[in-house]
């Protein structure tokens, strides 16, 4: 009897209970200033999105003017690739030295002088003194936007904020373009000069811009500016509670007692990178191992698997397709950039949605299907003695698919991902290691299309890249394990082992069995009552 009445009395509240009382909790609204933050120093890879753009059309008028050769062409068009490894290699130094703010502005100006070095070039080596300033510049760029907008992000919308760096190479990449085809119309001299030229104008103020950000709260707290850290913790935090867990997390990463609250503490640090090379590449534990491995090698892949040769070389590649007017063709790549905007755009909605892993392998599966049917349209083309409308149109669908998965996919989550995983104390020089893997594979690819497609066709060029996807999606389903909603400072215990993988596969088969029947005696508990 005194059971059953204290089962009642147990009851008694949640029949008092009304309906609002089982809603689930609402999603946090999204941080604004964080937003802001985001969009601010994601900015900065406008710089090298719009040189790729750029340089795709402008060599078809340089060669013109200049007379160069398609290996000078080669070398003009993928160098930058390699310049920027300057930049990379010095901007993770340079961020823990004088912050990340003020290494997003230096990336600005150094690009400032090299696209005015490249708009009144005269020569080819002239041109070629350019694209070594913009190139370090585009270094610079690339590896301190993602590392900046990982830090200062909260975690229930890091993916959607770390995705933005691809969206503005992307935007960048759709403004060179169109630069292309408005300023064809001038003269053959005065046309190229003016589309390089032209890339000015983004980093001046792209520089003046991110003076209004904060610097990051990770880099405030390396230099024991706690008071400083935690006033910009509170503002790109969804809750007072998170703020002061980032906070924490922080601390224990950068060797800061939990008590010690003052407002400036004495750090105990390297000298600025001091044994950190050595811990990432010489003496690396498991775990530091596992996630160099998974950032270098998504980088690779994203290269690898070809999307430069498609961006720097759609005209090309249209003009093998059968479109022969110069008009023509770069309207078609117009299209490319406006697919690879659009998609980039998706991307950033999913990313913290759906999860990094489906949206990787999905995105790879697409990239293999594209590579494979556009490497066999092509091949018809090339064999065939007349003209081939269906032909002609599947190739050019095939591109448009091809740079669609590539943007919802494997464009952005290449920088969220390898950004995230990298613990504090080895965050600047990790994302410097990626960013050259990234550099080199773009710069090797860039500098040789050319030369590739004439060894072994067009279409076998596309194959090869279909085949790189294909070990890529093996590569990304074994070794990179999911990272969604985890915090920057949890993320050593997902690697170091396969262990994610086998206990992902327990807990699908766990969720499969309770959903036919095992979980039935649960159907008067919370979840059930709740969806009533």
């Amino acid at each position: 009897m005194a059971a059953a009445m204290g089962a009642e009395s147990n009851t008694e509240p949640q029949q008092n209970k009304t309906i609002q009382d089982f809603n689930p909790p609402k999603k946090p609204k999204r941080n604004k200033f964080a937003f802001a933050c985001a969009i601010l120093a994601s900015m900065t890879s406008i710089l090298l999105g719009y040189d790729i753009g750029v340089m795709s059309g402008a060599v078809i008028f340089i060669k013109k003017d200049l007379k160069i050769s398609d290996v000078q062409v080669e070398i003009l068009v993928g160098i930058l690739n390699l310049y920027s490894l300057i930049g990379s290699a010095a901007a993770g130094k340079t961020s823990d030295w004088i912050g990340r703010r003020y290494t997003i502005v230096l990336a600005g100006a150094i690009f400032f002088v090299g696209a005015l070095l490249m708009g009144f070039a005269t020569n080819y080596a002239f041109l070629m003194v350019g694209r070594f300033v913009a190139g370090v510049g585009v270094g610079y760029a690339l590896m301190i936007a993602p590392v900046y907008t990982a830090e200062v992000s909260p975690a229930s919308s890091r993916g959607f904020l770390t995705s933005f760096p691809e969206v503005f190479i992307n935007a960048g990449i759709l403004f060179g373009y169109i630069s292309n085809y408005g300023f064809s119309k001038m003269s053959l001299h005065l046309g190229w000069r003016m589309m390089l030229g032209v890339g000015a104008i983004p980093s001046v103020l792209l520089a003046v811009g991110v003076l209004a950000m904060p610097e990051s709260p990770r880099w405030l707290v390396m230099q024991g500016r706690l008071k400083d850290a935690k006033k910009v913790l509170d503002k790109t935090s969804d809750s007072k509670e998170e703020a002061l867990l980032r906070l924490a997390d922080i601390k224990e990463a950068a060797g800061i007692p939990q008590d010690c609250n003052d407002d400036v503490v004495v750090v105990q640090k390297r000298s600025h990178g001091e044994g950190v090379w050595s811990e990432l590449l010489l003496h690396p534990t498991p775990v530091v191992r596992h996630i160099i491995i998974a950032a270098a090698g998504i980088h690779f892949f994203q290269q690898a698997s070809g999307i430069d040769a498609v961006v720097l070389y759609s005209p090309r590649i249209f003009e093998k397709a059968g479109i022969t007017s110069s008009n023509d063709k770069l309207l078609a790549t117009v299209a490319v950039g406006f697919v690879k905007t659009i998609f980039i755009l998706v991307a950033t909605f999913l990313l913290d949605k759906v999860g990094r892993r489906p949206l990787l392998l999905s995105s790879v599966a697409g990239m293999i299907f594209s590579l494979a049917t556009l490497g066999l349209s092509l091949t018809i083309i090339e064999h065939s003695h007349e003209k081939l409308i269906w032909a002609v149109a599947l190739a050019i669908s095939t591109v448009l698919s091809y740079v669609a998965f590539f943007s919802i996919g494997m464009g952005p989550i290449t920088w969220v991902y390898s950004t995230e995983i990298l613990p504090l104390k080895l965050r600047a020089q990790g994302a410097s290691i990626g960013v050259i893997v990234n550099r080199v594979t773009s710069g090797v690819i860039s500098m040789s299309f050319i030369s590739l497609y004439k060894g072994i066709t067009i279409g076998g060029a596309f194959f090869l890249f279909a085949g790189i996807a294909s070990v890529a999606i093996v590569f990304f389903y074994t070794c990179l394990p999911e990272t969604q909603g985890k915090t920057l400072e949890g993320m050593d215990g997902l690697f170091g082992n396969f262990n994610w993988l086998r206990d992902s596969k327990r807990n699908k088969r766990n969720q499969r069995n309770e959903a036919n029947g095992d979980g039935a005696s649960s159907v008067q508990l919370g979840p059930v009552y709740n969806a009533k």
